[in-house]
């Protein structure tokens, strides 16, 4: 659709005032009606708006202030809001719902649950439409990520490996169990960082940052942890580790590290027995 970027957003300007909302300038594609319960207070021919522009139940583009959860090249993780005899609608916060056919569904879709989608431009259509087929849409182009790139991740789905995740919503990923310290949950967003590039191309995840800078910020951490609480920490390398993952949300291991960073700078003194750390001159 040439002129303007359908399911994405555009910069357009308001060429006239209707009864039902402004219309804007789509280029090559004619006036887009921005309808009146998007028009933002105050807006007068001349404004220049930022719109998301999608097509309305006859298939004509038109424009919103809304911004959906996803658009076209994104992936989300959406919920099924009604199904009918030629697919699922999903909901992507505009009041037109994202049809998903029967083809781009991996397994019927049911009202009331989520899936983790691709949004795209229907080819034969020209429609936007999801696709829960998510492997079709990720790129086959080498990452070229350093070792230790934050990265942001959607998580995808449970192996028996670990959790798959979505990187910079364009490669596949992997986050391996043994490096999960939380509760993940298809759908959850976050940060992570690249710990190998496979040569398939594939990415190996962590949820946390390489060992030194890790070190490195929780000893920060830690120091900023003790002067809020009077200069002591009752936890040591005695401690459980998962009360000390309660605490600070690293692994025992990275806190052993932290701690020793401190006490080799002289600004942490050990209680006997690992019982508890203390600043000095505290």
């Amino acid at each position: 659709m040439k002129g303007i970027n359908l399911g994405k957003i555009n910069t357009m300007t308001v060429v006239k005032s209707v009864d039902f909302g402004m219309y804007l300038d789509g280029g090559d594609e004619g006036e887009i009606l921005l309808p009146t319960r998007y028009v933002p207070e105050g807006c007068k021919p001349g404004d220049v708006l930022d719109v998301f522009v999608y097509l309305d139940q006859d298939e004509r583009p038109i424009a919103t202030t809304l911004t959906p959860k996803a658009m076209v090249g994104e992936f989300a993780y959406l919920e099924v809001a009604w199904v009918n005899k030629f697919g699922a609608f999903l909901d992507w916060g505009l009041m037109k719902d994202l049809f998903c056919p029967f083809r781009e569904q991996k397994m019927r879709m049911i009202k009331g649950n989520s899936y983790i989608v691709h949004v795209h431009l229907d080819k034969e259509s020209y429609r936007i439409v999801a696709s829960a087929k998510v492997e079709h849409y990720l790129s086959d182009e080498m990452p070229s990520y350093h070792h230790g790139a934050q990265v942001d991740l959607l998580v995808w789905q449970k192996t028996d490996l670990g959790f798959k995740v979505i990187v910079d919503n364009k490669f596949g990923g992997l986050v391996y169990k043994d490096q999960v310290f939380q509760y993940l949950h298809t759908g959850d967003r976050l940060k992570g960082y690249v710990s190998n590039v496979r040569p398939d191309g594939k990415l190996d995840i962590s949820l946390q940052p390489s060992s030194k800078k890790r070190t490195k910020e929780f000893a920060d951490t830690l120091l900023e942890y003790l002067n809020e609480n009077n200069g002591y920490c009752n936890l040591g390398d005695k401690s459980d580790a998962e009360e000390i993952y309660e605490r600070f949300e690293v692994s025992k291991k990275t806190f052993k590290k932290g701690v020793g960073d401190l006490y080799k700078k002289h600004l942490i003194i050990l209680e006997e027995g690992g019982k508890g750390i203390k600043l000095v001159d505290k």
